[in-house]
């Protein structure tokens, strides 16, 4: 029997217009966690698709093997059917249904045709307890966060006999405390001879529970290390993922501000559905010409729901205080007044409230900018076509063509249509909630580079984020909230970590 439980061997796989895998090959052994790391569009989730039976035999060259044996999945049920077990980012689960029975779905069982739910709900128990989630196997999904959600997903996994379990990008919407849970349970299930595939951006996470590691790029695979007899490092996995050294993560800027353009106060935000709960509470805050402003603090802390009220009153059942622009008082009566006012905003959530994904690049470019591409109502074509090959140039979005579906994209490429789109309507004052969540490196520093030269041209910005090295890096003062308050405010020279915490704590 061959030493490894995976084998890919030469994978080529091509979408219409591109080379998703060239030739890609690699191995992993049984019980142990193998990372798998790359850019955005370096095809990663293509691989783990064809590895998973996601992309079907016949639709692409060269070989799976499992436990030495050549496999030809027709779907994931037959992956399924061998132990192999693929969890997605965005998670697989139903929001209306209980943990046990979304633990069974698609494989509960039956007798004469009848499902033994107390069966279900027993059988439920030891996988939950498992994996951690002390929660009733009752509980609807929906009611759960997005850290104990995963938990559901991989108990769901264990509850098929999975031998690999394949995990894209698990810990992308999660927290730092969650996210080290959720590393703590792979590592766990490694002692107990879970093999898993791990697909992350997040290579500190990769180098702290991986036992190999294979990179990526361009569609091919690079180099795979053996962390216990190879000094891989972070920087060495960067420079195989982008081909080049990168020794400064955040591009080098000299701010240029200017006076105050946009200020709150006094902000207050009720929840949509409790409608005497206090969000946000009392904000108050300044933006000036081409700065870069950070708003920094844990999750639920309010940072979302502050921006997005701002943003035509897009969250909450209601909101009071006062709110200037260039000095005049002024309401934002929706997310379109807002726009044609001169703010921009980009969701956290790029594949819900971000995108349209099932039309193409050019017309989601287009969306925000009907009035300016169109003339009495209709649209002009030349115009729209002349727009979004402009930014698809300036801000070197991946794709065979402006036609191209904007969901066949990768993460990064995404976030740049959504920045290209809110350009095209050339607000002063850009929102951008979480710019960089769930894309590599390569990207991030792409997108950094293109907020630095919006602040250059004095546009303002307020950039939302989780990472506090990414605030720190790249934001002129920092914001930090908690509990829907603001806790204070740091200038770049002062801000660290540390005083972060502290503050958004205290």
């Amino acid at each position: 029997m061959s030493d490894y439980i995976l084998e890919v061997r030469n994978v080529t796989k091509d979408f219409p217009g591109v080379r998703a895998l060239d030739d890609v090959s690699f191995r992993v052994k049984k019980g142990e966690i193998h990372g798998i790391c790359g850019e955005n569009g370096a095809g990663k989730s293509t691989l783990m698709n064809v590895v998973s039976g996601v992309l079907p035999v016949g639709t692409y060259e060269g070989e799976v093997l499992i436990h030495g044996q050549e496999v030809h999945f027709r779907s994931v049920r037959d992956s399924e059917k061998v132990g192999l077990t693929i969890m997605h980012q965005e998670l697989a689960l139903s929001p209306y249904l209980s943990i046990y029975e979304n633990l069974f779905l698609g494989h509960a069982g039956t007798r004469f045709g009848i499902i033994n739910w107390d069966d279900l709900l027993a059988r439920s128990r030891p996988y939950l307890g498992r994996v951690g989630l002390k929660d009733r196997p009752e509980t609807v999904v929906s009611k759960l966060g997005v850290g104990k959600q995963q938990l559901v997903e991989i108990a769901r996994a264990l509850s098929k006999n999975t031998e690999i379990l394949i995990l894209d990008e698990p810990t992308a919407s999660l927290n730092d405390e969650e996210s080290e849970k959720l590393l703590e349970l792979i590592m766990e299930l490694r002692k107990e001879g879970l093999t898993c595939v791990l697909i992350s951006h997040k290579l500190n996470e990769v180098l702290k529970v991986a036992d190999s590691i294979t990179v990526l790029r361009d569609g091919r695979s690079i180099q795979t290390w053996d962390t216990h007899t190879d000094e891989v490092t972070r920087a060495m996995l960067i420079k195989g993922m982008v081909g080049r050294d990168m020794t400064h993560l955040y591009p080098e800027k000299t701010p240029k501000i200017g006076d105050t353009v946009f200020e709150v106060k006094n902000w207050t935000v009720y929840h949509p559905e409790y409608h005497d709960m206090k969000v946000v509470d009392n904000a108050s805050f300044q933006l000036r010409k081409g700065e870069i402003l950070g708003f920094c603090g844990p999750m639920g802390a309010g940072r979302t729901e502050l921006m997005m009220s701002l943003f035509g009153r897009s969250y909450g059942s209601r909101s009071e205080g006062e709110v200037y622009h260039h000095g005049e008082k002024v309401e934002f009566a929706s997310p379109r007044d807002a726009i044609r006012k001169g703010i921009g905003y980009v969701s956290e959530d790029r594949k819900s409230l971000g995108l349209i994904l099932i039309q193409d690049v050019k017309t989601n470019i287009a969306n925000s900018s009907l009035d300016k591409l169109s003339r009495w109502g209709v649209m002009d074509s030349f115009k729209e076509v002349d727009a979004a090959e402009r930014y698809r140039k300036s801000l070197n979005i991946k794709t065979p063509s402006i036609t191209q579906m904007v969901r066949n994209l990768s993460g990064g490429n995404q976030q740049k249509v959504v920045l290209a789109r809110c350009l095209l309507a050339e607000p002063d004052i850009f929102i951008v909630d979480e710019p960089t969540r769930g894309i590599d490196v390569g990207a991030k520093y792409e997108i950094y580079t293109i907020l630095n030269e919006l602040a250059a041209a004095g546009k303002s910005i307020i950039m939302v984020t989780s990472e506090m090295p990414e605030a720190i890096g790249m934001a002129d003062r920092i914001y930090v909230m908690n509990e829907g308050e603001i806790k204070g405010c740091l200038d770049r020279d002062e801000a660290t970590q540390e005083k972060i915490m502290h503050m958004a704590l205290e």
